[in-house]
């Protein structure tokens, strides 16, 4: 059963959650009981058998035949190996490619399960005709959700992506999307705005109200929806499985793990892992210049009243991080007044400040770092120059960050950098990096001078882009987002 983190909703099953995506007065559903279990029992297990067994966990009601379907994914040509998710070594750490999938993002690895569970969690608990699945995007996750629920049959999603605020390929993947039931809109204001936008219409009683008239309702691809969230824990388990195959460690040791993140989805993946019993040492969340997190563990106050920074790792261009409320919940010894307060004040106010010791053990379970665009830029050059490896520009902020963790403490555990986009999403910025020269406009001939320059073959999802039909892109700003919504819809 499911709980809100503002303790505002009554017991809930995961078919319920994952139907409503978050909590309707606010909030987000996490699991009442962590399920712990020992990874031994699925070390031998292929990449969709340990997913089924991790999601049968958290979701005992859901039939075996949904399961099947939804783990099956990663049998499926949709990803381009038999491992969905391949640990390489690069020097010292352990890099663990997420981006295998149809939009090289690491969202595939959530998104293309998350159809499955939300069509079989929509028929059993409501009757009406279709869902509207609504979807704020800094930049991977939209085309993540476009292409996971393209043509589901009772299912419309519409994704709100920040107009100049994504890169030239992430914006042709969302334009270029086919499928009846997909609409793409481009937002004049940043991701944080979009979101705000979008947790503000789920908490509408009106507008829901309006659209149930409409035979809607309402739900979430981004990760406040638990069943985008928990199929991110399978791939940690799956990371430890292949360190320990490869020999970089032993059984039972334990691993760093470090995650470039902006909404704390990825890394609070992880540190479910960690509490379901993954010897799991250190957390460490890596931030860009927008480094509202890094600041949170260094002062205990969250302040989203700072500059924003557009970046070079756009995914990660966010102040608002929603995934954090579950993280403080579990800091706070699952306090819900202290949740409600906090996150009151973040809207009212713009931050909050928490007590010293939900600090303190905030502070214990995650370490966390930023890195300057300069030095994102350093170091995908001179990982590429000393281990041939082409780093993304989330990667980079992540690799940055595990250096300066690593001048700080000297650890020397095992390390395992989460990679979450392939670099070719981002061509322009990593050509540059690597040859530190001035470089073409045209994003495509990037893309070729890239794989040119490093031998790596261009993702099968990215090739022709540029020859594909644009679609028209709705446009408008956070505050006609509703309006927008029932001209397109009722």
């Amino acid at each position: 059963m499911y709980i809100s983190t503002r303790g505002n909703s009554p017991e809930r099953s995961g078919k319920e959650v994952i139907a409503l995506g978050m909590v309707p007065n606010g909030g987000l559903f996490v699991p009442k009981h962590i399920p712990e279990i020992d990874w031994r029992e699925l070390e031998t297990l292929n990449y969709p058998d340990l997913a089924r067994s991790i999601l049968k966990l958290y979701l005992p009601e859901f039939s075996d035949r949904t399961l099947d379907q939804a783990v099956n994914v990663y049998r499926s040509e949709l990803f381009s190996s038999e491992n969905p998710a391949p640990l390489v070594q690069v020097g010292n750490m352990g890099v663990l490619e997420l981006w295998h999938g149809p939009t090289s993002a690491f969202k595939d690895m959530a998104l293309q399960v998350l159809p499955h569970l939300l069509k079989e969690s929509i028929q059993s608990i409501a009757q009406f005709n279709k869902v509207l699945i609504l979807v704020a995007t800094s930049g991977d996750t939209g085309k993540a959700a476009l292409e996971g629920f393209r043509n589901v049959p009772g299912i419309e999603i519409a994704v709100f992506y920040p107009e100049n605020g994504v890169s030239a390929v992430q914006e042709r993947q969302m334009t270029t999307t086919e499928g009846e039931n997909t609409y793409i809109i481009a937002v004049k204001g940043n991701f944080d705005e979009c979101q705000s936008k979008v947790k503000e219409i789920f908490g509408s009683k009106e507008i829901k109200g309006d659209f149930l008239k409409g035979k809607y309702t309402f739900s979430s691809a981004n990760s406040i929806n638990w069943g985008r969230l928990l199929p991110q824990i399978v791939y940690y388990f799956w990371a430890y499985a292949q360190a320990v195959a490869k020999a970089q460690i032993k059984a039972g040791e334990f691993i760093n793990v470090v995650v470039p993140t902006g909404n704390f989805g990825n890394i609070l993946a992880a540190y479910y892992a960690k509490e379901m019993g993954l010897p799991i040492k250190e957390l460490i969340c890596a931030s860009n210049q927008n480094n509202v997190l890094t600041e949170f563990f260094q002062t205990g106050v969250y302040d989203r009243q700072r500059p924003f920074y557009l970046t070079s790792s756009p995914s990660m261009d966010i102040l608002i991080s929603s995934n954090f409320e579950r993280f403080l919940y579990e800091m706070s010894n699952r306090d819900e007044e202290k949740v409600k307060t906090w996150f009151g004040e973040l809207q009212s106010k713009g931050k909050f400040g928490v007590d010293l010791q939900t600090l303190a053990k905030a502070r214990d379970y995650v370490k966390a770092g930023w890195a300057s665009e300069a030095e994102v830029k350093d170091m995908i050059q001179k990982v590429y120059t000393e281990q041939s490896y082409v780093l993304d520009p989330h990667t980079a902020v992540a690799v940055r960050v595990y250096q300066k963790y690593m001048e700080c403490t000297g650890d020397s555990t095992y390390t395992i950098i989460a990679s979450t986009a392939s670099p070719f999403k981002f061509a322009g910025t990593v050509l540059q990096s690597i040859i530190s020269e001035q470089i073409t406009e045209n994003e495509w001939e990037n893309l070729a001078q890239l794989s040119a320059l490093t031998g790596w073959t261009i993702p099968m999802g990215l090739q022709g882009l540029e020859k594909k039909t644009v679609r028209k892109v709705e446009k408008t700003t956070p505050s006609e987002i509703p309006h927008l919504l029932r001209q397109l819809f009722l």
